[in-house]
């Protein structure tokens, strides 16, 4: 499913001042011959996002069980991470696919020999869609998936691949909502789209799928209501497709993003067990790998108000006390170049070394460079310049993407974590 001599070469790259926050002693250093050192997170410098190693293999084990149990395929969204030690790992763990989401990502994933991949979009580049039909030709055991969701889609892919003399692509319509994405808005429009797939000589019907995640962003009865409805769609126009008889010998459905994991399984299971053709259900989850201390530790399913094994955030911020000019404020020397932002700021959490912080403390800002840490009129004392603080975050699609190589810890919660492992990221 991956190739594995290709991932584990990815230990042999040389380090340089690219790599942010490495310290200078890696230069020039490969990556595992740097490792050998024993390298401890005090001797990188500020700002940096970490892993952690026991976090993420807990986590993964989690995913990988519960979706077992909930008999659904797991193709986790890779372009979260965008790194394919993580896709091995998930692979590994029985991962039936990687999920990505332009026409680059699934270059990327396939210069290290992944598979199987869902392309969780449309593909109507010409030059993308090319070199995809060229892959195809001539790598057999390669399998690829993407969307569609207009009459017009369908006809532009048929135009690029005319001159291509390809094997048939695989596609799956997207069934989208009012106010989504992407997705034809009607069962009606999503069955036009359907009858066209199956008219197309280079074009085959493999199932229906989208995106719940748009409709709804919390647990309120009225978001869950409208998941639900919308997933309740997405099986009706499975249905209606099998019985006009669109599909070949097997089907996919495909929904779940990694907030309402539980309510895809809920609406859509039945399907695997019904009359009709053969059908898998396949859950696109990507956030679980890492989870976080901001939006999916409140919505997921998997948290610990809500299930007995619950996902934990692997992922942390670290960033020291530059500045103290005014009782209750203080700089930190990270901002949204380094950490995410868009789904929450960050959450202080302790100082390394010491203590946990007042619970009154908080990030009220960023810059570009910078944090506004602001702590309560008791504690105007705490944070000395040089202090640092380790961070949790929200949201990890936009976490990874501001790091090349990111540190794996091997204990988050310890005084002075020790490096086991730097993760690359393809961005």
């Amino acid at each position: 499913m991956i190739d594995t001599d290709a991932v584990e070469a990815l230990s042999r790259r040389v380090l340089g001042p690219e790599h942010k926050a490495l310290p200078p002693r890696s230069w020039g250093h490969t990556i595992e011959s740097f490792l050998a050192t024993s390298p401890r997170l005090s001797e990188f410098t500020t700002p940096v996002l970490t892993l952690d190693r026991a976090r993420i293999a807990s986590n993964i084990s989690v995913m990988a069980e519960w979706t077992a149990r909930a008999g659904v395929l797991l193709a986790p969204h890779g372009k979260t991470s965008m790194a394919p030690q993580l896709w091995k790992q998930q692979l590994d763990a029985g991962s039936w696919a990687i999920t990505l989401a332009t026409g680059w990502q699934v270059q990327a994933a396939r210069a290290f020999g992944v598979e199987r991949v869902l392309l969780a979009n449309a593909e109507i580049d010409p030059v993308a869609l090319t070199w995809i039909a060229a892959e195809l030709d001539s790598h057999p055991t390669f399998e690829f998936y993407c969307w569609v969701d207009s009459v017009a889609t369908v006809h532009e892919m048929d135009r690029i691949l005319a001159a291509q003399g390809t094997r048939s692509i695989p596609v799956i319509v997207e069934l989208g909502g009012p106010h989504g994405r992407t997705g034809a808005r009607t069962t009606d429009e999503a069955i036009a789209v359907a009858r066209a797939i199956a008219s197309s000589p280079r074009l085959t019907l493999a199932g229906v799928g989208g995106y719940e995640g748009a409709l709804s962003h919390d647990r309120t009865d009225s978001g869950l209501a409208a998941v639900r409805t919308y997933l309740d769609n997405v099986a009706t126009l499975h249905r209606a497709l099998d019985a006009e008889g669109l599909y070949g010998d097997h089907a996919i459905v495909t929904a779940g993003g990694s907030a309402y994991q539980d309510l895809v399984v809920e609406r859509l299971h039945s399907l695997t067990t019904g009359e009709g053709v053969p059908t898998d259900v396949v859950l696109r989850s990507g956030a679980y790998v890492v989870h976080d201390d901001g939006f999916y530790s409140q919505i997921s399913p998997l948290t610990p108000a809500r299930t007995d094994a619950p996902l934990m955030s692997a992922m942390h911020g670290w960033a020291r006390t530059v500045s103290r000019p005014e009782p209750g404020l203080a700089l930190l020397d990270a901002g949204k170049r380094d950490f995410p932002f868009d789904e929450g700021l960050p959450v202080p959490q302790l100082v390394r070394g010491t203590e946990t912080l007042d619970s009154g403390a908080a990030v009220t800002a960023l810059n570009d460079q910078h944090a506004f840490l602001r702590l309560p009129a008791e504690d105007a004392a705490a944070l000395p310049v040089g202090s640092v603080v380790r961070l949790g975050l929200s949201h990890p699609c936009t976490a990874f993407d501001k790091w090349r190589l990111v540190p794996v810890v091997d204990d988050a919660d310890g005084d002075d974590p020790r490096v086991v492992d730097l993760v690359h990221t393809f961005f």
